[in-house]
């Protein structure tokens, strides 16, 4: 018997995600041609980042889309394991862009290169503006989804070099020191780096099927042993479908089956945050012929 309580993936904020799309990419070609232009590293990585916000948003709403499609006889759980694949896809690129980073902020470092200061703050400074709507619009979806958490994470290191980007710029101007840029180029990706491997930890654990994140799997384990009539706890598994989408399967042994100690095991399971509950009873006797079974 198992108890179906799924999260509503209908909430997920996809005309937020649309809107950051719309500004994010209306402004990437003024930031790519900026650094073009006026010989700014930091303003290209910042650039770059904008690029994989793009791309990060593109693959949030197609993996939103496509999470939508109702289950059939070949996907019997849906497609909303596609957004964790897009989450992965998306800390992927990141990890490739920020190393990029890392190497030419090296390169320039070696050899600096002309540099104009004021429209490269003038950039920044839309760049700015832009990123702090994107970030206000994808904060309240960030924590329904690993998918629009990716995003929103590259619109937040976006955000963070755009920040970078402008004291560089004004630190150039009076000064002229044209190592602050590629300097600042680096900062950005050591800065991105952490926080993509946490969204990439997180989501090749759940393609793993490994079990979820805050679940204790012995204290859990413990719990059901110890619901009256319960002989014997086996073959359970934690896994999670989705980010907020739990579930659960197990076995226990008992002397006398009955309804009761389902709803008793699926209300253990549900306080640790498990809402997709399998629960299969067997006698003792069942048990031993198993194991004869396996032998």
């Amino acid at each position: 018997m198992a108890a179906h309580n799924h999260s509503d993936r209908q909430n997920l904020p996809e005309s937020r995600l649309r809107w950051a799309l719309l500004l994010t990419s209306s402004y990437l070609v003024a930031e790519v041609v900026g650094g073009l232009v006026f010989g700014s590293l930091a303003l290209l990585s910042d650039a770059a980042h904008m690029f994989t916000d793009v791309m990060g948003l593109v693959i949030a709403l197609v993996a939103i889309r496509l999470g939508k499609r109702a289950a059939d006889s070949q996907r019997t759980y849906g497609y909303r394991r596609f957004e964790i694949l897009a989450a992965a896809l998306n800390a992927s690129i990141l990890f490739l862009v920020a190393f990029y980073i890392l190497y030419e902020a090296y390169r320039r470092l070696r050899e600096p290169t002309e540099i104009q200061s004021l429209p490269m703050l003038v950039v920044a400074l839309g760049g700015l503006v832009v990123n702090l709507v994107s970030v206000r619009i994808l904060t309240g979806g960030s924590g329904q989804s690993l998918n629009v958490r990716g995003a929103y994470l590259e619109v937040l290191s976006d955000l963070l070099g755009s920040v970078a980007v402008i004291l560089g710029a004004v630190v150039i101007y009076f000064t002229g020191w044209k190592w602050v840029d590629p300097l600042l180029a680096a900062l950005i990706g050591l800065w991105v780096l952490p926080r993509t491997w946490t969204l990439l930890s997180a989501s090749v654990n759940i393609l793993l099927e490994g079990v979820p994140e805050g679940v204790e799997v012995v204290k859990l384990q413990a719990e059901l042993a110890a619901i009256p009539g319960v002989l014997e706890v086996h073959d359970l598994h934690v896994w999670a479908l989705t980010q907020g989408e739990n579930s659960l399967s197990v076995h226990l042994v008992t002397q006398t089956p009955e309804l009761a100690l389902i709803q008793k095991a699926q209300a253990v399971a549900e306080a640790h945050g498990v809402e997709h509950v399998t629960v299969q009873l067997e006698t003792p006797q069942m048990r031993q012929t198993e194991h004869q079974g396996h032998g």
